[in-house]
Order: structure tokens, then C-alpha cells, then sequence
């Protein structure tokens, strides 16, 4: 199945890529705090660290494989990590040195997910920069090396005299590789993940032809720089960064299913993180591109890659068929006939009058867009994830230095 990025020119896929791994990273703000409301803030961590161990290491393999960076030293972890939606460029701020290849450490410059916790109090940072962070970091440094160990210098909270100073680098770490390390093993919500079509999902390969790179086989750089990447590698890119949100939801929503109360209340908490997410997601896809309701529709994430979710976007109308999404029970099956509060998001975040009416069953359907004579409120969900900084989060032009070991 053709990708549907494959639309959109080189350029523009340049700038679309660091707004889709900063859209993964909006689908905690929306998550989580509805976690919150129904279980507290200790349980709302336990999903986290759930909801990210089973989904990193699957997506963190698959990136690697897509641009051929596979190894098993520090430089392959933060390569993965430069292009993980847990850690989007800039808004997440890593910095990082190598001293060999089994000897590294990063700290954050700006840590946006700390921004939008700090105001919180000192116990939900806690919960993050301890608590949610000691064992997702390993998660995600077991897809390439399980004697691979994160380790921290120094992180938040920070106290009265440094918040008045800002104090910077947020955070600090190390990654250690050593033969003697005990071995990390995956958490139980790993083996589910890795058994979805969205892990298993083949996509077309990256032409080595054209003007660009077509892998990330290089050296490490100090900031990716998208625009250097072949048209294919950024298309194949963009598909994998959607796969990661996918994948993250469904280990997200195994989570909420092992706590909720009824299939109805996991349904309806995981159906608000899509809609708070949703609806962010289109407005800054269409503030990056310029693109109008429809088309910020058809390049959203609830709908991509093409070659897992069946969705086509022909004229005001949108058809969805069956598709290895649908099996997965992923983003697509939380819209349809009766459920059309993602897809309203996403309309309304380019233009508040828009609005759809749905026919056919479950798994067929044909959304029509219809325009309203009144403006419609944003929703309670959109709402709650604009309290994130990263809705409104600007991207600035850097510098992508190689980094070689001191």
C-alpha cells in the first residue's frame, strides 16, 4: 500500500517529521490525565511505565532496521533515541557525548515534559523523572543492548534556589555497557506488544537512489537534520514515527484494560486520549504545512501509515475498510458511526464549523464532512492537552554536528 507521505515533497516532509514525534509525546499529556482522574497519580505511573516498556523496545528495533544504524553500543541507543517519540528534538533537548562505544552520557537542555509537571508539585515529578524514567530508560536501552544501563547524575525535582535560577541542564545521565551487568528483561506488556500487526507491519523499503540520505548508517549528529534525509528515507520515516504512536496507544490501552472497571470505562479513557491528542495533532500539522481540514485529515496520524490503516480521503468524504489496524484494535476502531468525537477534533482544530455524519457499520464507514452555520467549543479533551507547553511548542533551525568520542 502506497504511503500517503509520499505526497508531500521533500521539503515538506522536513518539517513534518519533528511535528509527528512531537505529536507522539502530546499522547501522554492527553493520556495520563485521565489516569489520573480515575486511579491517582501513583497508578497513573505504573501505566506509564507499562504503557512505554512494552512499546519502546518494539518501535526502537524497527527504526533501526528501517535506516540501517543496527549495533549494540551507546551510539545505536541515542541514535534511537534522537528518533523516538519519547524524545522529540528540541522540546525534549538531549545532548549528547560519547566516550567509546560502551560509555556515554546526555543531559537535557530543555526538558519540555518537566515544564508541563513542575507546576504540578514536587510528587508528580517525582513520579516522572524517578519513578516513570528509572525503568522506561532501560526499556528502551534493552531493544539494542540488555547490559545496557541508564543511570542518572542528577534530575529534579529541583529546589527552591534552583527553580529561581532555572537551573539547567535539567537532568543528567549515563549509559554504561558492561559484560557484568544482570541482563534487563522485558516487561510482561513487551511480549503483548510485540505480537500486534502494528510490530510485525513490513513497509515499503528505502530506495537508496535519490538526492539525500537514505539511512542513519553515519556518524551520530548532534541534531538530525530531516532535510538531509533522501525523500524515501523521510517518507519511511514519517510511516515508522506513526507506527510508534500506534504502538505506544495499544500498550497504553493494555494498560488502562488491566485497571479499568468495565471494557466500557477502559473504551471511553482511551477514546479521550485520542481526542485530546487528535485534536492538537491536526493544529499543528496544519500550522507546519498550510494544509485545509481535509488534507490535515488525511496526513494525520489516526489514519497513517497507509499500509495499516485502510483509510481513504476522496472529495469532503472519508471511507475506512478493514484493516490490520482494525485487528489490533487501534486509534481506528475508536471512530465510526456513534464515535465521532476524533474525527470531529481533528476537523476543528482548522475550522470550528466543521463537522461529520457517519454511516455504515463498525468496521465500513464513510465519514462526510459537513460545514455548521455556528462554531463548534473546542472539546474537554483538546482542552486538557493544550496545558502541555508542547502544544504550542516552535521548532528552531540548528546546527547538526557529528559527534565523536572524547
Amino acid at each position: 500500500m502506497p504511503s500517503t507521505y509520499a505526497s508531500l515533497s521533500r521539503a515538506e516532509l522536513a518539517v513534518l517529521v519533528p511535528e509527528l514525534l512531537l505529536i507522539g509525546q502530546l499522547i501522554d499529556r492527553s493520556g495520563m490525565a485521565w489516569c489520573i482522574a480515575a486511579w491517582g497519580r501513583e497508578e497513573m505511573a505504573r501505566v506509564a511505565i507499562e504503557e512505554w516498556a512494552g512499546a519502546s523496545p518494539v518501535y526502537t528495533r524497527r527504526m533501526q532496521r528501517a535506516l540501517r544504524y543496527e549495533g549494540t553500543d551507546v551510539v545505536t541507543i541515542f541514535k534511537g533515541l534522537q528518533l523516538d517519540i519519547g524524545a522529540p528534538p528540541q522540546f525534549m533537548d538531549f545532548r549528547y557525548d560519547v566516550q567509546d562505544p560502551w560509555h556515554g552520557t546526555f543531559h537535557l537542555d530543555h526538558c519540555g515534559a518537566l515544564m508541563d509537571v513542575e507546576p504540578m508539585g514536587e510528587a508528580y515529578v517525582r513520579s516522572m523523572c524517578h519513578d516513570i524514567e528509572d525503568p522506561t530508560f532501560d526499556a528502551t536501552a534493552v531493544a539494542t543492548n540488555p547490559k545496557a544501563q541508564v543511570r542518572p547524575v542528577h534530575r529534579p525535582p529541583r529546589s527552591a534556589d534552583e527553580l529561581a535560577a532555572d537551573r539547567h541542564p535539567h537532568c543528567a545521565w549515563t549509559v554504561t555497557i558492561d559484560e557484568t551487568h544482570p541482563e534487563v528483561d522485558p516487561l510482561p506488556a513487551y511480549h503483548v506488544i510485540a505480537r500486534t500487526n502494528a510490530a510485525r507491519l513490513e513497509l515499503d523499503p528505502i530506495d537508496p537512489a535519490g538526492e539525500g540520505a537514505a539511512d542513519y548508517s553515519g556518524p551520530l549528529v548532534s541534531d538530525v537534520d530531516f532535510a538531509a534525509f533522501s525523500h524515501s528515507a523521510l517518507v519511511r520515516i514519517a510511516d515508522e514515527v506513526c507506527l510508534q504512536m500506534h504502538l505506544l496507544s495499544l500498550s497504553f490501552g493494555h494498560a488502562v484494560r488491566q485497571r479499568a472497571a468495565s471494557d466500557e470505562e477502559a473504551t471511553e479513557l482511551v477514546t479521550k486520549q485520542l481526542v485530546g491528542v487528535a485534536g492538537i495533532a491536526a493544529e499543528r500539522i496544519a500550522r507546519a504545512l498550510g494544509t485545509d481540514a481535509l488534507r490535515t485529515l488525511e496526513l494525520h496520524p489516526l489514519l497513517n501509515p497507509a499500509a495499516y490503516v485502510d483509510a481513504r480521503v476522496a472529495g469532503d468524504a472519508l471511507t475506512v475498510r478493514p484493516s490490520p489496524a482494525w485487528e489490533d484494535a487501534a486509534w481506528i476502531t475508536l471512530c465510526g458511526p456513534g464515535r465521532e468525537r476524533p474525527l470531529q477534533a481533528i476537523l476543528r482544530a482548522v475550522d470550528p464549523h466543521l463537522d461529520v455524519e457517519v454511516t455504515g457499520s463498525p468496521e465500513r464507514w464513510t465519514a462526510t464532512v459537513v460545514r455548521r452555520d455556528q462554531p463548534a467549543p473546542e472539546a474537554e479533551e483538546v482542552a486538557v492537552t493544550r496545558f502541555s507547553t508542547g502544544s504550542s511548542f516552535a521548532f528552531e533551525p540548528r546546527r547538526s554536528l557529528p559527534i565523536t568520542p572524547v
